[in-house]
C-alpha cells in the first residue's frame, strides 16, 4: 500500500470536508442551498458548467473508449455533452433564468401544469441513478487502487459517498460552487503536467500521435449506410439534448449573478469541456505507446483500471499524487452536484404537493433529509450494479430525459400554440416507443436506435397533441358562425 498517497487523498477529502462546512455558515435559505443564492461571478458560473461532465467517465471511461474505436466512438461524451452546454447558454438560459425558478421541474409546472411537472421531475431524478452511480464507482476504483487493494472497491464506495455527502449536505449547491472552483483549477493544472509528463515516457507527442494515427483513432464519421448514420445520430444526441432539462444543468446556470452571465457561462463552459476532453484522450495514448498490449488488455477488459494503473505503474509519487487529486477533483465535482440536484427536484416539484404550505426553514430541512436518502440509494444500487462499465452508466441515464422532457421543455419555451395536451402526448408517446425497444418488451432496438425513435415520436405527440383540439375548436366555431 501507498502510505503517502493515500495520507494526501485523505487531507485532500477533508479539505473540501472544511470548505463545504464554510459555505454551510452561509446558507441561510432554500435559493442559497439549491442555486447559490443567484450570485456567482462569471468565472465560476465556467468552472462548475465545465464541471458538469469532467467526471469519473471522461477520465476513466472516456479514454479507453477512445483508444479502442476512436472519435467515433465518444461523439455522445466529450461532443455531445460540451454541445449541451453550448446548447443551453445560447437557446435557454436567458429565458429560464428571467423566470426566476428554483428547479427545472416548476417550469413544466408554469407552462404545462402539475401532471406534467410531476411526472418530468420524476423522469429526471431517476436519470440520475446511473449518472450518480458511476461517480461513486469510480470512487471505489480509486480507493482500490491507491491502497493496492486493502481498501475493497465497495468499502471505497462508502468512504467515498460520505465524504462527498458531508459538505453537500451542509452547504448545498453554494459548497458545490466553490468546491467546482477549486477543485477544476487542481483538475486542469494537474491533467496537463500528466500529459506532459506522459508525453515523455512515450517518447515524444510525434510519438504518441503516430499510436492515434496507427489505429485510425482520428476517424469520427460513421459508414454511410443508414443503420450506422442513425446510430451515429441517436449516440450524439443522447447527452446533447437529453441532459438539457437536467436539475444539475440548470442550477448551475441559474446559479449565476444576472442572466448574460448565465449564457456566456454556460457556452464557454461546455466549449471547455470539449476542448480539455482530449487531454485524458492524449495521456491514455500515452499509456498504449509505453504498455503496447497491456494497456489494450486492460482497455478490453478492465477499462476503468487503465489510466490508474499506468499512473502507479510507470511514474513518480509525485505524479501519482498530482493524479489522484485530478480524478478526485473530477469525480467530486460532478457527483456532489449530482447528489443535490434529484434532491432538490423531489422536494420542489413533488413534495411540496404532498405537503403543501411548508415554510422555507422546512423545505431546506426536508432537502437535506432527501440528499441523505437519495444517496443511500445511489450507493446500494452502484454496489448492486458494480462491474457495469461507467461510461455505459452515464449515457444510459440521459436516454428517458430525452424522450420524456426534452420536447416539452423546448416547445414550452418557444412554440406558443403548444399545450398541455400536446406535452401530455408527448410524454406519453415518447416513453412508450422508446421503451418498446428494449428486448425485454418488443426488441427492436438493435435496428433503429430507441432514443432516437423515442424523440421523434414525441415531437409527433406535440404536434398533433397541440394541433388537434385546436383545430377541432377552430372548426366547430367556424360551423357554428357559418351557421
Amino acid at each position: 500500500m501507498n502510505t503517502t498517497l493515500l495520507v494526501f487523498v485523505i487531507l485532500y477529502l477533508l479539505g473540501t470536508l472544511g470548505i463545504g462546512v464554510w459555505a454551510g455558515t452561509r446558507v441561510k435559505s432554500t435559493t442559497d442551498f439549491a442555486a447559490a443564492g443567484r450570485s456567482l461571478p462569471l468565472i465560476m458560473v465556467i468552472t462548475t458548467t465545465f464541471a458538469t461532465w469532467f467526471g469519473a467517465e471522461t477520465v476513466m471511461g472516456l479514454p479507453a473508449k477512445f483508444v479502442q474505436g476512436g472519435l467515433n466512438s465518444v461523439v455522445e461524451d466529450p461532443f455531445g455533452a460540451g454541445s449541451c452546454l453550448i446548447l443551453v447558454g445560447l437557446f435557454f438560459a436567458t429565458r429560464l433564468y428571467k423566470m426566476s425558478l428554483l428547479s427545472i421541474g416548476d417550469f413544466y409546472r408554469h407552462r404545462f401544469g402539475k401532471g406534467v411537472e410531476i411526472f418530468c421531475s420524476v423522469a429526471i431524478i431517476l436519470s440520475y441513478l446511473g449518472w450518480v452511480a458511476a461517480q461513486i464507482t469510480a470512487l471505489g476504483v480509486v480507493f482500490s487502487v491507491i491502497s493496492n487493494g486493502a481498501i475493497s472497491e465497495t468499502a471505497g464506495m462508502v468512504i467515498g459517498t460520505v465524504a462527498v455527502l458531508v459538505y453537500v449536505v451542509v452547504g448545498g449547491f453554494l459548497a458545490v460552487a466553490w468546491t467546482d472552483f477549486i477543485q477544476m483549477i487542481v483538475l486542469v493544472i494537474g491533467l496537463a503536467v500528466i500529459a506532459v509528463f506522459a508525453s515523455g515516457l512515450a517518447g515524444g507527442s510525434d510519438k504518441v500521435l503516430a499510436v492515434a494515427n496507427g489505429r485510425d483513432l482520428w476517424k469520427l464519421w460513421p459508414q454511410a449506410s443508414f443503420k450506422d448514420l442513425s446510430f451515429f445520430v441517436a449516440s450524439a444526441i443522447t447527452m446533447m439534448l437529453g441532459s438539457i432539462p437536467q436539475q444539475d444543468v440548470f442550477q448551475r446556470v441559474m446559479s449565476a449573478k444576472d442572466a448574460s452571465t448565465a449564457r456566456n457561462g454556460a457556452v464557454i463552459g461546455g466549449a471547455s469541456y470539449i476542448v480539455f476532453g482530449f487531454v485524458p484522450m492524449f495521456v491514455v495514448c500515452c499509456a498504449v505507446a509505453v504498455m503496447g498490449d497491456q494497456a489494450m488488455d486492460l482497455a478490453k477488459n478492465d477499462y476503468q483500471r487503465l489510466l490508474p494503473t499506468f499512473i502507479m505503474s510507470h511514474m513518480p509519487l509525485v505524479m501519482q499524487i498530482i493524479f489522484f487529486g485530478a480524478l478526485l477533483s473530477a469525480i467530486k465535482s460532478t457527483s456532489s452536484a449530482t447528489l443535490l440536484a434529484p434532491s432538490t427536484s423531489f422536494v420542489e416539484n413533488i413534495l411540496r404537493h404532498i405537503h403543501p404550505g411548508m415554510t422555507d426553514k422546512q423545505q431546506l430541512l426536508a432537502m437535506r433529509i432527501t440528499i441523505l436518502v437519495f444517496s443511500s440509494l445511489v450507493l446500494v444500487y452502484a454496489i448492486l450494479m458494480k462491474g457495469t462499465s461507467i461510461y455505459d452508466l452515464v449515457s444510459s441515464a440521459y436516454q428517458v430525459t430525452l424522450v420524456g422532457a426534452f420536447v416539452p421543455l423546448t416547445f414550452g419555451l418557444y412554440w406558443k400554440r403548444s399545450t398541455t395536451q400536446g406535452a401530455i402526448l408527448s410524454i406519453a408517446a415518447g416513453i412508450l416507443v422508446w421503451a418498446s425497444s428494449y428486448p425485454q418488451i418488443l426488441g427492436w432496438g438493435e435496428v433503429f436506435p430507441g432514443q432516437l425513435a423515442g424523440l421523434l415520436a414525441a415531437l409527433l405527440g406535440m404536434a398533433v397533441g397541440s394541433l388537434v383540439p385546436q383545430f377541432i375548436v377552430d372548426h366547430r366555431q367556424h360551423l357554428a358562425h357559418a351557421a
